[in-house]
């Protein structure tokens, strides 16, 4: 049989679909989860610099307030808890990945989303707060570098959230096939590593603010 004549210019057994289900032919020595290892390692570079430029500048208040006038340790020990809470979740939905329980890995899912937003939402109001009360990033050198390292995470946890729910979409659409299965997997690497860089941050800017 021929084949059809498509408007674009390619024909029906030429033609490319937008999401690929079946795994792609990698060359020998070629692996997708050494690929996002080597993403992650650039990104901890990222954050190894903002935690020395506040190491730096966190000191420097300028004349405005410090650590441990503006930070609230109870707000912020709730938010590190949603994000540990997500973690958890998200490992839960990986048990249940692995076992072909599709829908119950979907539930998990949508509790480590609910559990992101949570910590997103918090972190937003802790940063309209301070900047209604008057320091906001431009207020000193500590406070550039604080909402910089902050911010810079909470644009991580933004863009991990929206992969979640896309990668929720396209495993509702195709099943727990291979190629979604190594996005999940990639996706689990990334937000336990967002978990670890907050760990990092609770400790080193907050609690240590608020005790110097």
């Amino acid at each position: 049989m021929s084949a059809i004549p498509m408007k674009d210019g390619l024909n029906e057994t030429e033609k490319v679909s937008f999401y690929d289900i079946d795994e792609h032919e990698h060359p020998d020595g070629a692996s997708t989860m050494l690929g996002f290892w080597m993403y992650l390692m650039s990104d901890c570079l990222i954050f190894a610099v903002l935690f020395a430029a506040y190491a730096v500048l966190g000191n420097s208040y300028a004349g405005g307030p410090s650590p441990k006038e503006i930070f609230e340790l109870p707000l912020v020990a709730v938010n590190t808890a949603m994000l540990l809470f997500s973690s958890i979740t998200y490992g839960f939905a990986m048990l249940s990945m692995e076992e072909g329980r599709q829908r119950v890995m979907q539930m998990w899912l949508v509790f480590t989303g609910l559990f992101g937003l949570a910590f997103l939402s918090i972190e937003m109001y802790e940063f309209a707060n301070l900047i209604h009360e008057g320091a906001g990033p431009t207020r000193s050198a500590f406070l550039s570098s604080f909402f910089t390292l902050v911010g810079t995470h909470g644009l991580h946890v933004t863009m991990g959230l929206i992969w979640l729910v896309t990668l929720m979409v396209q495993v509702q659409k195709h099943g727990l096939i291979a190629a979604n299965k190594r996005r999940l997997m990639c996706l689990s690497m990334f937000w336990h590593f967002l978990d670890v860089i907050w760990i990092g941050v609770f400790t080193f800017v907050y609690l240590m603010g608020t005790l110097r």
